[in-house]
């Protein structure tokens, strides 16, 4: 209705115009249109008068006449008539865009009122969309304005003013002609990206600024809350960072002395009660460990810092180690555990050992945890370009909607005792390192039968590590007494897959008559594995018999970790720790070895408190410098130390330290064993300070081992470049601790003979 009452108007003024032209009356501003072009019509006096009867009303009477005719029958009157009516249309919109010009500069005045016509338009359309419209001279006068910045500066009248009188205040922007502006409305403070252009008037010929602003407070209101909730997350996550470390230093450094105080007395003499009050410490020592690396891990991945780093490594030995770890858990709770690898799987393989390593940690344990009856067996294969790694348990199973959240943060099922055993976050970080892996983890399970994780990932296999295993058993047939379950099936499938044949049995009586019927068929078995829930069975059946005897079997028996000295091996020509290791199986079959080294299931390849220091092959007899506040730790490494027959000089202070080190002579320590937190300063600057004044003084670096509760990848890379020689985290291993301490001491004694 705007837009019509505006055009109303301007029809007015046009035949008011037309009006006192024709009586030749003097044209006021106020008369004239607003817009308005040079008509071909006003060019002789003759087109101005035939002009002047056609709008007078002979236009529109000649159409009326004609259209009365056409009324009466006449068709070609009634065309006519219609032809007039339009063209008289057609020249009143012509002489509505007219504009009045003086007769000196008619060619001028067109042009200028044409631009003048634009201007106005885009005015009109600017005041619409609430944006301004300013026009000023070169000295910033302001010689036209449009009516939304007119009714924001609250200046009816705003030529001759400039911006900057009227009270608005000009901030540079991101580019020439550009600028943010601030200007006091009724409304409120407003801010409005505004941008200049110059132009030129056709009329005189002078240079004008151009200028259109938009409102963009809520744009910029926007962006500014959106960059301060950026600030506060950054903040947030850098505080939470830095509490998760703080608290990691103070839970790390007393678990450390717990740890490490348990190791301390394994090697004392103890009563079996006792033994089993230590495992139980260690127990829970780990599972804390765990715990703490479970958050630590949760807040990288969090705030995306996780990052993998990929080594040639055998997932065959890794897999092994894991399912080793958790095997007197499986075994305490009657369980069985076992795993295999399939031929076709290469020794060596692309990944991220120590990230997959806490993936199946976490999915192998789960399993162990929920599963009471029967147990947990472990299948690696490759298919395609993909390793696949399949966890089945017999334990509960799952309903569809815990399968759904079973991957969720904090999420636990379980009865309370189970649930309080752990955070919820091992499976859902779980999934999040397979993502990062470029992999998945997913569930089936049914509830009452059991559950299968399927973890799966790409995998980089080394041209030189392609090849197949299936022919290293090739030749072996074997009779495996076992009962059924997890460990029967690892071994006969082991077997299987190395090219072997693989025969089982579950009681004394079908071994023996398999073992004849074998022999008669003209298949000679080569050896036979007892499991040792079936000695029994094996004494009564097998292990007099005269036939049984002649067939020149070799005999393996297999037996828990924990139960190796229960048992006499008297019948067996070797033995064998379960879960079985496959090169110990290979080497046992192929008559290698007679039995398994000693080993622990809970230590054996896995970072952790190993049951006694070796002595063999440690440097010993040299000086160290402890650096360590903590009094337990301190105690706990410098008994260590001394025991592989070091001298150890303790100090609790960063300043002491660099005295310390920076001694001349004899006096100077070979090694410094360093906490990273300490009194006396930070422990990077402390490093950086002490590399310093060994440059000044052109002394030797001193080797330095930091010990540190910080496991973070940026921690560790600032503290190596600051001059460490090593970084180990808290809990300390003693057998790495002094296998570092090995190896930097050789390390800096080539150099010193080098130099």
């Amino acid at each position: 209705m705007h837009g019509l009452g505006q055009l109303h108007e301007r029809l007015a003024a046009a035949f008011r115009w037309h009006t006192a032209h024709r009586n030749g009356e003097r044209v006021s501003n106020a008369v004239a249109p607003q817009t308005a072009v040079v008509s071909p019509f006003q060019r002789d006096r003759v087109g101005r008068t035939l002009l002047s009867w056609w709008l007078g009303g002979l236009g529109v009477v000649a159409g009326s006449v004609l259209v009365a005719m056409a009324e009466a029958g006449n068709p070609l009157l009634l065309s006519i008539g219609l032809g007039f009516a339009a063209l008289s249309f057609v020249v009143l919109l012509a002489v509505l865009s007219t504009a009045r010009q003086s007769p000196a500069r008619k060619h001028q005045s067109g042009v200028s009122s044409a631009w003048s016509q634009g201007a106005a338009l885009f005015a009109d359309i600017h005041d619409a969309l609430g944006d301004i419209t300013v026009t000023r001279n070169m000295d910033r006068r302001i010689v036209g304005a449009n009516e939304v910045f007119r009714r924001l500066t609250g200046r009816l009248n705003p030529e001759g003013l400039t911006c900057e009188e009227i009270g608005i205040a000009f901030r540079p922007g991101p580019a020439p002609h550009r600028f943010e502006v601030e200007i006091s409305t009724p409304e409120g403070q407003r801010i409005y990206f505004w941008r200049d252009v110059v132009t030129r008037d056709p009329g005189d010929g002078r240079l004008l600024l151009q200028s259109i602003a938009r409102d963009v407070t809520e744009e910029r209101l926007t962006a500014q809350a959106r960059e301060e909730a950026r600030q506060k997350a950054e903040y947030n996550s850098a505080a939470k960072s830095r509490l998760l470390a703080t608290v990691s230093h103070e839970i790390r450094t007393p678990l450390s002395g717990i740890l490490g105080m348990t190791h301390l007395l394994t090697e004392t003499r103890q009563t079996q009660e006792q033994q089993n009050y230590l495992t139980g410490i260690r127990q829970s020592g780990y599972a804390l460990t765990q715990l703490v690396e479970d958050l630590l891990d949760f807040s990288t991945i969090e705030v995306g810092r996780f990052q993998l780093r990929p080594r040639a490594e055998s997932l065959r030995k890794l897999l092994e180690s894991v399912v080793e770890m958790l095997s007197h858990r499986a075994h305490d709770k009657g369980i069985e555990i076992g795993a295999t690898v399939s031929s076709n799987l290469p020794e060596l393989m692309s990944f991220d050992p120590a990230r997959l390593r806490q993936v199946l940690f976490n999915v192998i344990g789960n399993a162990v945890k929920f599963t009471q009856a029967g147990g947990v067996f472990v299948r690696a294969s490759l298919e395609a370009s993909d390793v696949l790694i399949s966890v089945n348990d017999t334990g509960p199973g799952m309903t569809r909607e815990e399968q759904n959240r079973v991957f969720g943060e904090f999420e636990q099922g379980g009865t309370p005792i189970e649930r309080s055993a752990g955070t919820g976050l091992g499976l859902s970080i779980s999934a999040r390192i397979m993502r990062e892996f470029g992999g998945s983890l997913a569930v089936a399970s049914e509830k009452g039968t059991g559950s299968e994780f399927i973890i799966r990932f790409p995998i980089d296999i080394p041209e030189e590590s392609r090849g197949s295993r299936n022919g290293v058993l090739a030749g072996s047939l074997v009779l495996l007494l076992a009962p059924a379950g997890a460990a029967r099936m690892a071994i006969s499938e082991t077997i299987a897959t190395l090219g072997g044949d693989c025969h089982l049995v579950t009681d004394g009586a079908s071994a023996h008559e398999m073992l004849l019927a074998m022999a008669a068929s003209g298949r000679r078995p080569t050896d036979i594995i007892v499991d040792h829930r079936m000695s029994a069975e094996f004494a009564d059946h097998l292990a007099d018999r005269a036939e049984i005897a002649a067939l020149g079997l070799r005999k393996t028996f297999l037996v828990n970790p924990e139960e190796r000295n229960a048992h006499p091996l008297d019948l067996f020509d070797a033995w064998l720790i379960r879960p079985l290791r496959e090169q110990s199986l290979i080497d046992v079959l192929r008559g290698r070895m007679r039995g398994m080294e000693k080993r622990d299931a809970l230590n054996d390849n896995q970072p952790g408190f190993s049951v006694a220091i070796p002595d063999a092959g440690i440097q010993s007899g040299l000086r160290i410098l402890l650096a360590e506040d903590d009094p337990i730790n301190a105690m706990l490494i410098r008994a260590m130390l001394e025991k592989a027959g070091h001298t150890v000089e303790h100090v609790e202070h960063f300043e002491t330290l660099l005295d310390r080190a920076l001694s001349e002579g004899s006096v100077r320590p070979d090694i410094v064993i360093s906490d990273l937190s300490m009194p006396g300063g930070d422990g990077i600057d402390m490093l950086g300070r002490l590399r310093g004044h060994e440059r000044r003084l052109d002394v030797p670096p001193v080797p330095i081992i930091v010990l540190t509760a910080d496991k973070r990848d940026e921690s560790r890379r600032q503290v190596l470049l600051n001059g460490a020689n090593r970084v180990m985290v808290k809990p300390v291993d003693p057998i790495r601790l002094l296998t570092e301490v090995q190896a930097v001491a050789a390390l800096s004694a080539r150099r010193a003979e080098a130099r």
